[in-house]
Parts: C-alpha cells; structure tokens; sequence
C-alpha cells in the first residue's frame, strides 16, 4: 500500500509504501488501507486511491491528518519507504511510530525525520520510551539526498533488542538491559501510527511499512537466533553510520546526564 504525504504550504511531500502483512496468507488479495487501518482524524485530508491499495494524506492551513492500525502487535517488523521532495520543511511534522496508546506506562519507538532548512542535510531522529521513560535521542544525518529516490526506514523488535536501519543499514541499536533495572518494551503490545501536522520546529515520526505480526512465539522468524545481534556486515556499517554521521547521542550529553544511563555501555 502506498501513502503519499505532501503539505500545500511547504512543497513538502513524502511517499510511503506501507506492507500490510499482519495475518494474511501469500495468495490473498493485496491489503487495502481499510481492511487493517483507521482514520484517527480529519478524515477530509485523507483520500483512498487505486481501489484502497494507497492513500494520500494532506496538510494543509486548515488541518492536518492522521491514521493507525487496527489493531497492536507484540514483536515483529515494521518498515516504510519515503521520498522526499526538496524545500524547506520547516514547520513541519510528520510522525510514524509506534505507541502502546498508555499513559504513565507509555512503550513506544519513534523514527523521526527533523526537517531542514533548504540545503541543509536531513536528519534522522530515533527514540525509545519503556514504561514512560523516554528521553533516550540518537540523531543521524543521511549519507544520501532522500528527496532523490525512495529509502526504506524500519523497526525490527524482539525480546532481545531492538533495531533502527535506514535501508538496512542498522543506525540504532537498543538491547534489553532489564538485567541492569533498565525497563524495556516487552510486556505491551502497541499500534502502528502516521501523522501529518503543522508545527513550529519541523519533526517527523514516520512508521508506516506495517509487517509486524502479534504475538510472543519463540518459533517467530524475528525471535530466532540470526535476530539475536547483528550481523559482521551489519555490524561493520553500524560502526561507520556512528564514527561518520552521528551528530547526537543521549549518551554522551553530560549536559543532560553526567553519568550516563546504564544501557549505554551494553554495546551491539
């Protein structure tokens, strides 16, 4: 399924390809937007094209828009493709995340993209909240131009860890340290999420390639033990993405933290 994303104001538009896999068999008919999404707000800014196989949704002065999966998932996969079209796109937000709709004890894993002045380089922004702790930013700026041609941005969660790539190119990596009393998202199970709005201070969330299945069976392909760390080529790419374009890590602000979080020296 593909969504496109544009702001009438800003010129910005992103193009996501949104796999809804969930339950369905290989031979099934292709999903449609609403046999496993929903309309979460202003319905009027979001139009079912090509038979429901795609969506587009708009931002414009008036409003913006939003939609979420049917239902929650424990574990799994979710991945999204976006293309970008250069500008300004300050002011600006676009949100695809993952969030076990809670309050106090809120999971949820964001992929943001942080808008740019004209020229400048786009950034990626990742978060982790485990029973309402957040505060765990890592940003990175693309080795690409992502106005040029479509990426793919994805989330792979197990009870292990969890892993950020950027066309599978692992950028992020956060293991289950709750042998450390660092809390973890393993207990509750969370939605797929998209928004479109305006802002001040441009941030994007974008979490929309959907192929996360429910569930806590070990025999998942994502529990198995190939997902259990990363791989030497992954991990060789993981060490250049960080020695050549990290430009913030939570852990080493000793403005924010002067000792740094336990999680932080667990390693890949």
């Amino acid at each position: 399924m593909v969504v496109s994303l544009f702001s009438a104001r800003n010129d910005f538009f992103i193009s996501l390809c949104l796999f809804a896999a969930l339950y369905r068999p290989v031979l099934s008919k292709p999903a449609k937007f609403a046999d496993d999404f929903r309309i979460t707000w202003s319905d009027t800014h979001i139009t079912q094209i090509d038979g429901g196989r795609a969506i587009q949704l708009k931002l414009d002065p008036s409003s913006g828009c939003g939609f979420a999966s049917k239902k929650q998932y424990l574990f799994g996969r979710v991945s999204m493709k976006i293309k970008l079209i250069p500008g300004d796109s300050a002011g600006t937000v676009a949100a695809f995340y993952m969030n076990s709709d809670t309050d106090s004890v809120r999971d949820e894993l964001d992929f943001e993209f942080l808008g740019n002045r004209s020229g400048q380089p786009y950034t990626v922004q990742t978060n982790v909240f485990a029973h309402g702790k957040g505060d765990r930013e890592q940003r990175v700026n693309l080795w690409f131009d992502p106005s040029r041609d479509f990426h793919e941005y994805a989330i792979s969660w197990n009870h292990l860890r969890i892993v950020f790539y950027v066309d599978n190119v692992p950028i992020r990596v956060y293991k289950n340290n709750e042998a450390r009393k660092v809390p973890y998202p393993r207990f509750q199970p969370m939605g797929v999420y998209s928004t479109l709005w305006e802002a001040d201070d441009w941030a994007t969330h974008f979490d929309i390639e959907g192929c996360s299945v429910p569930g806590a069976n070990p025999k998942n392909w994502w529990e198995g033990s190939a997902y259990h760390q990363l791989t030497p080529v992954e991990a060789r790419s993981y060490r250049w993405v960080r020695v050549n374009h990290m430009i913030y890590d939570y852990c080493t602000d000793k403005s924010r933290f002067p000792v740094p979080p336990p999680e932080c020296s667990a390693g890949i």
